[in-house]
């Protein structure tokens, strides 16, 4: 595919409004994920079902949201960013009104599950290309600010979700945690309209957009994920989720090879084929698939081996992302000056520094020392995950930073929810290995004997640490790229994908 050289727009877009659309759209993302799981009990006895139904809430978000988010992402670098960006938040909003409006209204689960479907095909829209309107539209020179500032808004999102919806939920109702996106989605929508550029698409092709390939990708990466969210909880040996896994491997597996055959493919896996470009996505990819698990595992130590309650489990835990915004604006300040590869082995070496202070938690360890390893890991990935996507998206052409934002999106998605499988099969392996303790899969995480549950963790806690040197590695093997399309007119090109 040949490489088109970025034009100046006719207007120079407003940089500042133009950070804050994207701020805007990553914060949301990241809040929606993490603002409906403190609402699922709620809506669990409103609605009269049991937890195992009630989950599919937030898992059907997660499955359509990763299924579409390349579809989107090509869709965008055919015809063009602002009409993606600004049509998926206006079907995001409008699935959020669906999602706090119509379920009790009519009394119906079912509408509940529509409606977060619909509130997903906005979400992948928005999210597909945020990292590519960064790449299309800022000067090399503030591109690592502004991914720094992208990463500080995810990181609130996430950090605030739990607060916000308990709250909301506590002294409103639950449908807030929907309606808090209306004036939000809104705001978002009038600042893309005035301050995205309406640049043509990038991508200017007579070939038909590749349908076979959308399909595929849905059903590969569905099945996927539905497979490992749910195999845990139903068991890995259950029917359905062994015709899960098999359905996204025989999708997967012929959209590889569809892809290959076809000109103007969704996903061009000959990126992958680029040893920098198959360095710098691993590392992304590891790094969310541990975090993630991390994530998930953290609660259970504190709560069950520390014995804290879950609103101060939940006040330590905020040390995480307090430390990734501070570390995520810094990152961005000094991309420019140290490049994206220095700042990703910095970001390493401090993420498995933290990882190895976690290897000394115990039943007396203190919470001081538990906030600290906090807020080292946290320290470390700004430092990694910022520069790490400058990295990426500064190797792709212009008419594949649609394709290539979107990747990133999967490579967060995607592990994150094969992580928190990893850790949780982990967890329950190890305490089984410690033997004559019956029935520990299937009972109360705090009706386990605590030396039992903390060799589980250990376990857990050494095993990531050394998957983290692996990251560590890739980083020191990583390259800074700049293709030609992403340089500003005085600077000198270094070639990339």
């Amino acid at each position: 595919m040949g490489m088109q050289i970025r034009t100046k727009d006719a207007s120079v877009p407003n940089y500042t409004l133009l950070l804050i659309s994207i701020s805007l759209a990553t914060f949301m993302s990241a809040l929606d994920g993490t603002i409906v799981n403190i609402a699922l009990p709620t809506i669990s006895e409103i609605f009269s079902l049991p937890m195992t139904s009630v989950s599919w809430v937030a898992t059907i978000y997660l499955l359509v949201l990763t299924g579409c988010v390349l579809i989107f992402g090509k869709l965008a670098d055919r015809i063009g960013f602002k009409i993606v960006f600004i049509t998926g938040f206006f079907i995001f909003t409008l699935g959020s009104f669906a999602c706090g409006f119509f379920p009790e209204l009519f009394n119906s689960y079912g509408i509940l599950i529509g409606s977060r479907i619909i509130q997903a095909i906005g979400g992948a829209m928005i999210v597909s290309i945020a990292p590519a309107l960064v790449a299309a539209f800022f000067p090399m020179k503030m591109k690592g600010k502004a991914l720094g500032l992208i990463t500080m808004f995810a990181a609130l999102g996430a950090a605030v979700g739990p607060v916000m919806g308990g709250m909301l939920t506590q002294y409103l109702s639950w449908n807030w945690i929907f309606y808090i996106n209306l004036p939000v989605g809104c705001l978002a929508i009038l600042l893309g309209m005035y301050s995205i550029p309406a640049t043509p698409p990038a991508l200017k092709t007579l070939s038909a957009f590749d349908r076979l390939g959308a399909v595929l990708v849905f059903i590969g990466i569905g099945f996927l994920i539905y497979a490992v969210s749910q195999g845990a909880s139903v068991g890995w040996t259950n029917p359905h989720i062994l015709g899960a896994a098999a359905i996204s491997a025989i999708a997967l597996i012929s959209l590889l090879f569809h892809e290959l055959r076809i000109p103007d493919p969704l996903i061009d896996f000959r990126l992958f084929t680029k040893r920098n470009f198959l360095i710098a996505n691993l590392m992304l990819a590891l790094t969310y698939f541990l975090f993630a698990g991390v994530n998930y595992i953290l609660p259970f130590f504190l709560e069950i081996v520390r014995g804290l309650d879950p609103s101060r489990s939940g006040i330590i835990l905020t040390a995480l992302s307090g430390a990734l915004m501070v570390s995520g604006i810094l990152s961005g300040i000094l991309i420019n000056r140290y490049g994206n590869r220095r700042l990703c082995i910095l970001g390493a070496l401090i993420v498995s520094l933290g990882y190895l202070m976690f290897i000394i938690f115990s039943t007396d360890i203190s919470i001081s020392y538990i906030v600290l390893s906090l807020a080292v890991l946290g320290f470390g990935l700004g430092f990694l995950v910022s520069p790490g996507t400058n990295m990426i998206m500064g190797m792709a052409s212009r008419d594949r930073h649609g394709m290539v934002s979107s990747l990133l999106n999967v490579e967060r998605f995607g592990p994150m929810t094969l992580g928190i499988s990893f850790v949780s099969m982990l967890f329950i392996q190890a305490i089984v290995s410690v033997g004559k303790y019956r029935n520990v899969t299937t009972s109360s995480p705090k009706d386990l004997v605590i030396d039992a549950v903390s060799t589980g963790f250990d376990l857990v806690f050494l095993v990531i640490f050394l998957i983290s040197l692996a990251i560590l590695a890739l980083a020191i093997l990583s390259k800074d790229e700049i293709h030609p399309d992403n340089m500003d007119s005085d600077e000198p090109v270094i070639v990339g994908v």
